[in-house]
Order: structure tokens, then sequence, then C-alpha cells
């Protein structure tokens, strides 16, 4: 690497310790730490109270009364034989005394600057304890540096830290050069930087952790209000779309077969008033459902093969001409498979209304162990053939009744028909309301 890109590189870090740094926003604490005040103290301009600041008050206030008071003890000591005496003017005790314990107070909500306020408190302070002691360091000095580095380790990027620890073990060194104890203070500086950029490192990881948890919340419960929506227009489409084709096409072929007279119009009219009202009482249930999450609208009986015959009467009134052949055992069916062979047959019976009408329809049901077949057939209707791929939504939804409880569909021409067959798998625990 050239020089001239390695020095920039190098002085990057101790540029942001120094300078351009920026801590990062602190850490949400937990509400243990920052309990509401009592309501009789509620003129106060705050509602809680950070327990944190208030211990690093009350530490910063000890760490000064105790290095000011030894300060002035020593200063006040009769000199030995041989030794000058101090004579340090007691404003400058009272500024060194200051300047080691009053970072503490400002770890919290300034974390760099109260770091390079104790590091030109140390450089500054050490001379004149130099003259008063044996060491240029004071018991208040060094836990005072000890916790702003921690507190920059805990709120800073990597970079910081780094500029940080770096200027901290050059002016260790400049402190007194050669003194033996330079190296454990090496190792408690390292030590302390090493433990609080651990502790960031593990909180922004649960951070990040709580945030891909409220995330995978957010996209399960708009799954789970997707796959409602999609339930709720599966239920619609199966009512309006059957309903309204048997409607429109009884209002076209009521005036056509009444041909003038007064009482078949009237009988015609009557069938499309109940079709209507059916319409209805279904499209009224569904909504029900919709306004209510806990379904206590959904007071009516699911539609299910035990009114497969009034589907059928329904479709022959509309000019369909339909058998019906049943097999096997269809009593005691669980209502997620009697529904959505219900709904199958409707549907086919709703296209082939729009589709081929006139013609004629064959619906087969049968069960097999385990298995019920659906099989719906029409043939061309009036000989006009089916529109290919005009299938619209009632195929997917009937694909996605028989996915849900695992079943099979196939659907497609057959001649110049159209022809739906479904296997349901008959499986006692099944979810209602499928």
């Amino acid at each position: 690497m050239p020089l001239r890109d390695a020095l920039p590189r190098l002085s990057r870090p101790l540029v942001r310790a120094l300078v351009k740094g920026e801590p990062g926003p602190p850490f949400p604490r937990s509400r243990r730490l920052r309990p509401r005040l009592p309501l009789f103290l509620g003129l106060l301009p705050f509602r809680t109270v950070d327990l944190v600041l208030v211990a690093d008050l009350v530490l910063a206030w000890i760490l000064f009364a105790g290095g000011y008071s030894l300060l002035l003890t020593l200063n006040g000591m009769p000199p030995q034989p041989g030794v000058p005496t101090p004579g340090i003017n007691e404003n400058v005790l009272f500024l060194c005394a200051l300047v080691s314990s009053l970072p503490v107070a400002l770890r919290n909500r300034w974390p760099l600057a109260a770091w390079r306020l104790a590091t030109g408190g140390m450089l500054l302070a050490a001379h004149f304890m130099d003259r008063l002691f044996t060491q240029p360091y004071s018991s208040s000095g060094v836990i005072t540096y000890l916790l702003v580095v921690y507190s920059v380790a805990v709120r800073c990027d990597r970079e910081t830290v780094l500029g940080a620890w770096l200027v901290s073990m050059l002016a260790l060194v400049a402190v007194k050069p050669g003194d033996p104890l330079i190296a454990l203070g090496a190792v408690m500086l390292t030590v302390t930087a090493l433990l609080g950029y651990n502790v960031r490192t593990r909180r922004l990881a649960a951070g990040r952790l709580a945030e891909e948890e409220r995330r995978s919340e957010r996209a399960l419960a708009a799954q789970a209000v997707l796959e409602e929506r999609t339930r709720i227009a599966r239920e619609l489409h199966d009512v309006v779309a059957h309903h309204m084709s048997v409607i429109a096409i009884q209002a076209e072929a009521t005036p056509l077969k009444a041909a003038g007279d007064p009482g078949t119009l009237e009988e015609g009219l009557r069938e499309i008033r109940a079709l209507s009202l059916a319409a209805m009482t279904e499209m009224r249930r569904v909504l029900g459902v919709l306004r209510d999450g806990d379904e206590r609208a959904d007071t009516a009986p699911q539609p299910g093969l035990g009114r497969l015959e009034e589907l059928i009467a329904t479709a022959r009134s509309a000019g369909l001409t339909v058998t019906l052949r049943l097999g096997g055992d269809l009593l005691g069916l669980p209502t997620t498979v009697s529904l959505s062979a219900y709904r199958i047959v409707q549907e086919a019976l709703s296209n082939a209304m729009r589709h081929a009408p006139g013609a004629a329809v064959s619906v087969r049901i049968t069960r097999s162990g385990d298995e019920l077949r659906v099989h719906v057939a029409n043939g061309a209707g009036g000989g006009r053939e089916r529109p290919p791929g005009n299938a619209g939504h009632g195929l997917l939804g009937m694909r996605e009744r028989v996915s849900m409880i695992g079943g099979r569909l196939w659907a497609g021409p057959v001649g110049k028909g159209f022809a739906v067959t479904a296997i349901l798998p008959i499986m006692e625990d099944a979810e209602d309301g499928a």
C-alpha cells in the first residue's frame, strides 16, 4: 500500500475520535431504569426519572468531593526534608478535581465530549498530581476515564472507538514515560474498550432481531388479511356468479316464455324474486363475516351437499338439462369437503349457464374410501362452442378450494363442451369454513 494512501487511512480513526466523530443514539433502557414519578411530583418538568443519569451524577459528586479533599490534604501536608513545598493554588486543585469527575456526569448524553474532556483533564492533572503524589494518577481520575472509554465504545462506531483507544494509549504514555504501570493501564483500557464494543454489538444484533420479528409479525398479519380477503372474495364470487347468472337468464327467458300470458310472466317473476332473496341472504352472511372478525354474524349454516337438489333445481329452471348421479355414502362428510363439493358444482353449473345455455349437464358425485370425486360435464349448448380460455375467476376459486384441503382438480374442454373433475380427500379434522 503506498504511503500517501496509508496515512489518510491510519489518521482517519484519530480524526473521528478527536474532531468529526458523532455518537450513535442511546439504546433504549428498561422501564425499571426509567420509573414514572409519583403524582404529587407532577409539577416537575419531567414525568420519568433516569436512574442511570442519577447514578452518574451521584458518582461524579463522590469522585469530585473525594478527589478534591485528597488534593487539599496532600497540598497542606508539611514539607518533608529535602522536598520543596508544593504550594499549588487551591483554584488549580479545584479545576483538577473537576475535570477528573465531571466527564462521568456527561458520558450518558455526550460520550465523545466526555472522553475528550477526560483526556485533556488527565494530561492537565498529571502535572500537578506528580508534584503532590508519587504517581500522576488519582483513583477518581482512573475510574472516570475507564467509564468514559466504556461509554464511547458502547455508543460509537468501530473506527471512532479505535481512534479513541489509540489516543488514550498515547496519552497514557505521555503522562509519565517509562512508568511500569503503563502496561497495567494499557490492559485496563483495552479490556474496557473491548467490553463496551462487545455490548454495542450485542445490542445492535438484538435490535436487528427484534426488528426482523416485528417485520415477520407484520408480514404474517398482512398474509392473514390477504387470505381472509381471498376467502371472502371467493365466497362472494360463488354467490354472485351463480345466482346472478340464473337471474339474468330467467329475466331474459321469462318474457319469451310467457308470450303475453300474465300467469306465466308472474310465475317467472316470482322465481326471479326468490333467487334474488336467496342471493341476498348468502351475501349478507358473507358480509357479516367480513364485518365481524369473530364470525359471530355467521349464524346461517354453510351450504353443502344436502342442498344439492335445490341447486340442481335452480339450474334446471334456468334452462339447463341436468342429470345427477350419486354414489357411496355421502352422509356425515366434513363441512369443508361438503362445502367445497357444493361450490365446485355450483361454479360448474354457472359456467354452463353463461357459456353453454340450454346444454345438457351431467353431475356425478361418488365417494370411494377416503376420497370424494366430483365430476361435472356439459355439452355445447345450442350449437355454440364455449370460447376457449374464458375461465374468469371461477376456475381459480375452484383450484384454491381444492388445494386448501389437499385435493386435485382437472378442468378443460371436452369435445364441444367442458368438464370439471375434482378429487377431494375426506379428512375428519379438516377446518370448517374453507
